[in-house]
């Protein structure tokens, strides 16, 4: 009986997930052009994606620079605003919560075409604005500057998904029994202690999920990179996943780029595993 219920589900994952990872782990193995005859060549792709690829390396710190961002600076940010929009109540409550959330809302197409004429270094608002408050000198090609291009797109990423992690943080919140800060206040705690004793602790389990997609997202960027600078300039830019299908269908290195895809996905089952370990409360 039990085997009846679980075996669709266990079929479909097979099928669905398993199946392609390790097909994906043969193909690794070839120098496959996605078209033609191929042939084997074992470990070789996996050896140059680990040890040898420089651009896949800047992919992966680009990553890790996208993930502490997230976690270190959007979300807090996104909590404080959680806190403060439960607070407000009524309809400035409801007007707040959908306002911040339109940018999830939006294409992505959209956003990331509006982004790239904002940041545009020409006629762009971004430089505009600063020579309107006599700020010019910090102007700059923000998408083209190899100093700056990768922090613009990183902002852009987190104003994107901003509203994500401010409506987790929200409903976390919200999930808190108002008792807790009667009894708080009750005890004299200010809002501070009330954060420190009351809402960070319940919201642990909250963060957690947070975090760990944050992480997960930021391993697997792909959109707004392709559609602002393609990785570039140079290689500046460059995430796993565009690099992945840049390999893949414009080098036309389908066998290496399935090696990418795995050593990919090990790395996000790692990354998945250790945040799990630092984050899960002990008492869980």
């Amino acid at each position: 009986m039990i085997f009846a219920l679980v075996f669709p589900g266990l079929l479909v994952y097979t099928f669905a997930v398993l199946y392609p990872i390790f097909k994906s782990f043969y193909y690794g193995m070839t120098d496959w052009k996605a078209i033609g005859e191929y042939n084997i060549i074992g470990f070789e792709n996996y050896r140059k994606v680990v040890f040898e690829d420089k651009v896949f390396v800047t992919s992966l710190l680009n990553a890790a620079v996208l993930a502490a961002c997230t976690v270190l600076i959007q979300h807090p940010v996104a909590m404080f605003f959680a806190i403060i929009v439960d607070k407000l109540g009524g309809k400035l409550e409801s007007f707040f919560r959908a306002v911040l959330f339109i940018p999830c809302v939006i294409s992505i197409v959209v956003t990331s075409k509006m982004w790239v004429n904002v940041f545009n270094s020409s006629y762009g608002l971004v430089n505009k604005f600063l020579d309107a408050i006599h700020l010019g000198f910090l102007k700059h090609d923000w998408l083209g500057d190899p100093k700056v291009a990768l922090y613009s797109v990183v902002f852009v990423i987190m104003w994107q998904g901003f509203g994500y992690a401010f409506l987790i943080y929200y409903s976390g919140i919200k999930g808190i029994p108002e008792e807790l800060f009667e009894a708080g206040k009750i005890d004299g705690a200010n809002s501070w202690q009330q954060f420190i004793k009351i809402t960070y602790p319940m919201l642990k389990p909250v963060i957690l999920v947070n975090v760990s997609i944050a992480i997960t997202s930021s391993l697997k960027q792909m959109e707004p990179i392709y559609l602002m600078t393609n990785g570039g300039p140079g290689t500046k830019t460059q995430f796993i996943a565009n690099y992945l299908y840049s390999q893949a269908f414009s080098a036309q290195k389908y066998g290496y780029a399935n090696a990418i895809a795995v050593v990919f996905v090990v790395i996000c089952l790692i990354t998945n595993i250790i945040v799990q370990k630092i984050f899960t409360p002990k008492d869980m």
